[in-house]
């Protein structure tokens, strides 16, 4: 990420050096959620906010021998009103982030997304980027969006990818190289994601998306590996050298990091953007470790937005280009 940046520690160790921040937890009474707490207040750069079932956080916090103050507690009846809580303490100031604790993304969605009192930000989609770690590559690769957008178009693809390149400037990377996935590096008029692919790289080099080297379509072997790419006949700033990841959807991305998660043993940090803070959103089978890189996320994007310029808003769309409703992405319920 930043100079000399090739782990998730790295990124721990950036955290642990700054001002603790508060994370309300929706729905903590799980005993890995309490765990991963236990160890970043250790550590020093989270202060939590305990929401949910008052009676089982306590008896998590006891299992694991955590004596918690009597502040972090904050007791409510259901997954719904858990989340609805986390979203109140960070719209009202009491929070710099939120987890997910022990219930289902769409709870937490509903909540964040709320048109009255959620945390939506004018002019910009939500998306997820994992920040993944594989013992087998020399650097951190950016995986987008496998978690929250379904099937994105290509406005939508451009509005995730710009979200990734802010994220990584927060993260120290100036001009991340970017690759667009798709099955081939050809342009194939039946593949519609090598089309988009090609779309999204003309876009970035004529201003469109900012702050990034973009190419594609790259095939996955293509994007990591420069034996791959040389073979093939590849010229490409990105191709062997990828930054971050673009996906063609949903899917595809939600088994690339759970294959590189799995089979690979790579530790998968992963953040919501988009949203007024930082949220960590990972999966209740998640490890320890991997949360725990999470918060370490969010503390630095906490920290960092609040001294980065804020981006102005366009007077016009820069993407005009078929736009497709957020609801089509992620359909919540009513």
């Amino acid at each position: 990420m930043s100079a000399g940046a090739r782990n998730l520690q790295h990124l721990i160790d950036q955290a642990k050096a700054l001002e603790p921040i508060r994370v309300a937890v929706a729905d903590a009474a799980q005993s890995v959620v309490i765990e991963t707490m236990r160890e970043a207040h250790a550590l020093g750069f989270v202060e939590p906010s305990l929401i949910g079932d008052g009676e089982r956080i306590k008896v998590v916090c006891k299992e694991l021998d955590w004596k918690i103050a009597s502040d972090w507690l904050v007791p409510t009846d259901t997954d719904a009103a858990a989340a609805n809580k986390a979203v109140e303490l960070a719209r009202t100031g009491h929070a710099d982030a939120i987890m997910k604790g022990n219930l289902h993304t769409d709870v937490l969605m509903h909540a964040l997304l709320d048109k009255n009192n959620g945390l939506r930000v004018p002019g910009q989609r939500v998306s997820h980027v994992f920040v993944t770690q594989v013992s087998t590559n020399p650097k951190l690769i950016g995986i987008t969006d496998a978690a929250i957008n379904i099937a994105p178009d290509l406005n939508a693809k451009a509005e995730i990818l710009q979200n990734a390149v802010d994220l990584f400037h927060l993260l120290g990377i100036e001009s991340p190289k970017v690759a667009v996935l798709s099955a081939v590096e050809t342009i194939n008029p039946a593949i519609v994601s090598t089309l988009d692919a090609a779309c999204l790289t003309l876009m970035a080099r004529r201003g469109q998306i900012s702050g990034a080297v973009v190419d594609g379509p790259l095939a996955f072997d293509n994007a990591i590996s420069r034996k791959a790419a040389k073979e093939k006949g590849i010229e490409s700033q990105v191709a062997g050298d990828a930054d971050i990841l673009l996906v063609p959807d949903l899917v595809s991305g939600n088994i690339l990091a759970k294959n590189l998660e799995y089979l690979a043993g790579a530790i998968a940090a992963g953040v919501a953007v988009g949203l007024a803070v930082p949220v960590v959103l990972t999966s209740r089978a998640d490890p320890a470790p991997a949360r725990l890189a999470s918060l370490a996320l969010a503390s630095l994007v906490h920290h960092r937005m609040q001294r980065a310029p804020e981006r102005p808003l366009p007077t016009e769309s820069s993407f005009h280009c078929a736009p497709q409703p957020e609801h089509a992405c992620f359909p919540m319920p009513g």
